[in-house]
């Protein structure tokens, strides 16, 4: 039994989004549907030995915001640390009582018996693009789980209300989008800006820094980043700023696919603003105070407050049920030990201890 006591956070394994970004390309093109042969366990005996035929990789794809959870832990997956590894696994530090190795233990408490010559009982590969595409990747059965930073009513506003009930929702973190600036902007003397001001900017109702309160320069075009219609990120920006996923935002000059993109954009100009995942921000995209209603959201401070307005659930779905490949590597991340290595480190707030049993409760029910 796993237990609810904090733990300190240990080294993140080096070199995970690059281990993971290596799969790039390579997500299998068609899914197994759950419950077939090569989604179950193994039924002989398999100790190190030959003579079980592995089961088939398990793929994810979708959403930027979600990525570095999902790399993260596929990169630990892989790597399949003994026991004894301490920075990795250590599973005593979390009350688990196993003698196991990380995969091991996880994909065996579903039945999955160990790899051969130590690696993982099944591989985990993860690949990078946006919410949408992830979620019809998913629903189209070319990955087995669709990472998204909006929920799928969002994504897919089309979709009939059967077929949304197909996908199997698993809330593995929860994000607060900050409002991020050029560090000219910061310098300039804008490091808050309040919600109306904001909505007017992306409207295309202010367009020069001039007219920003807290500006102090010369005037200056703003340049207005946004992400991708179908991202995660930009559904969930509308969805909470202006009360409607789909509402029209003609301000924005540039859309950029990727978080990564996004920062990139904004850390190279002197003249941007843009919304992004908490997770990509540095010193190099100086993130600003939002006020809204009166509350100021103070980025380092409160912006976990879950009165910050552009707070959203990070989402890992399932279409169809969920397998029981798929609820091992759920149950890793949701798990005490998933939330602190894989949601702590990259900047996401972990779930609650409540809502963390509720998801895990949710899954299939392990061995």
């Amino acid at each position: 039994m796993m237990t609810d006591e904090p733990v300190s956070r240990r080294a993140v394994l080096a070199g995970g989004a690059g281990l993971a970004a290596s799969f790039a390309g390579c997500i299998s093109t068609s899914k197994t549907p759950p419950g077939s042969g090569s989604d179950e366990p193994a039924t002989t005996g398999n100790s190190g030995g030959t003579g079980t035929e592995r089961p088939s990789p398990l793929t994810a794809g979708g959403s930027s915001t979600v990525y570095p959870i999902a790399d993260t832990a596929s990169s630990y997956w892989e790597a399949n640390a003994p026991p004894s590894n301490t920075e990795y696994w250590g599973p005593e530090q979390y009350g688990i009582d196993t003698e196991q190795s990380l995969a091991d233990y996880w994909a065996g408490r579903y039945g999955f018996e160990n790899g051969n010559g130590g690696q993982a009982p099944f591989s985990v590969s993860v690949t990078l693009s946006h919410s949408g595409t992830g979620l019809e990747k998913l629903r189209d059965q070319q990955v087995d789980i669709g990472n998204s930073s909006a929920p799928v009513s969002a994504e897919l506003p089309d979709a009939s209300e059967d077929e949304l009930a197909t996908f199997e929702n698993h809330v593995v973190g929860v994000d607060a989008q900050p409002i991020v600036v050029s560090q000219a902007i910061y310098d300039a003397g804008v490091t808050e800006i309040s919600a109306e001001t904001l909505k007017a900017i992306y409207k295309g109702e202010i367009d020069d820094w001039r007219d920003v309160p807290g500006y102090e320069g010369p005037s200056k075009s703003i340049q207005v980043i946004g992400r991708a219609a179908g991202s995660g990120t930009d559904t969930a920006f509308r969805a909470n700023l202006f009360g409607d996923p789909n509402a029209p935002i003609p301000g924005i000059d540039l859309r950029k696919g990727e978080n990564q993109q996004v920062k990139t954009v904004v850390s190279s100009s002197d003249n941007a603003i843009a919304y992004m995942a908490l997770a990509f921000v540095d010193d190099s995209v100086p993130a600003i105070t939002l006020v809204f209603d009166g509350k100021r959201f103070v980025p380092g401070e409160n912006l976990g407050d879950p009165d910050y307005p552009l707070s959203r659930d990070l989402h890992m779905y399932t279409y169809d049920g969920t397998s029981k490949k798929e609820a091992a590597f759920l149950r890793m991340i949701i798990s005490d030990y998933g939330q602190e290595n894989f949601v702590k480190p990259t900047g996401y707030a972990a779930l609650t201890d409540e809502r963390r049993q509720n998801q895990l409760s949710a899954l299939p029910d392990p061995q």
